[in-house]
């Protein structure tokens, strides 16, 4: 056996970000998030100074407030707002050791960009690009942008009969349709 005994799916992605309430407005205002609950401050227990840090590797002084937000049909976004006394307040590059971001998948690249451009303070990072190198994610379509407090995400089309697709039987997940957070049920299985 490999792998984590009894592993179902990935559950979520967290973030650390500056202000709890702004990300959660711009998660579900701009890119259709629902939160699904908020909980905090979370800090060590009385009498076990050291909670934090061994629980949760930040400072043992460290508090939270914490979102949850369903994102789509099948992603679960967490998000973290800290205050910590050795709090490093800079977004990492995409180049840097720990450095990240979120892919969104859509119908249309082009139409996408269009409408994160008319959101306030987006960053979209240079122009759609289509990979047109023969390699395996050849005809991707793609662009990333910055959220108002700089956290980088991405979107992206990828279309069908992906060329790396021959190499192996295992797929990227995609679901077959746009997602709708408004209709969605709970457990995400489409309308209510």
């Amino acid at each position: 056996m490999t792998g984590i005994p009894g592993a179902r799916a990935v559950h979520h992605v967290a973030y650390t970000v500056p202000d709890l309430d702004q990300a959660v407005a711009f998660f579900t205002d701009v890119l259709g998030a629902r939160l699904l609950y908020r909980l905090g401050p979370v800090a060590a227990p009385p009498g076990d100074g050291d909670w934090m840090a061994r629980q949760l590797g930040v400072h043992r002084s460290a508090v939270a407030h914490i979102a949850m937000l369903r994102l789509g049909p099948v992603g679960n976004l967490e998000l973290f707002q800290y205050t910590a006394p050795d709090q490093r307040r800079e977004q990492p590059a995409n180049s840097d050791w720990g450095g990240h971001h979120l892919a969104i998948a859509v119908d249309d690249v082009d139409r996408a960009v269009a409408y994160l451009r008319g959101q306030p303070g987006v960053e979209v990072l240079g122009e759609p690009q289509t990979v047109a190198d023969g390699g395996p994610i050849d005809g991707d379509r793609w662009v990333y942008f910055r959220t108002p407090w700089g956290l980088q995400l991405e979107v992206l089309a990828m279309p069908p009969g992906m060329p790396y697709e021959r190499s192996t039987p295992d797929r990227l997940f995609t679901p077959p349709d746009p997602w709708d957070t408004a209709d969605a049920r709970p457990d995400g299985t489409g309308a209510p």
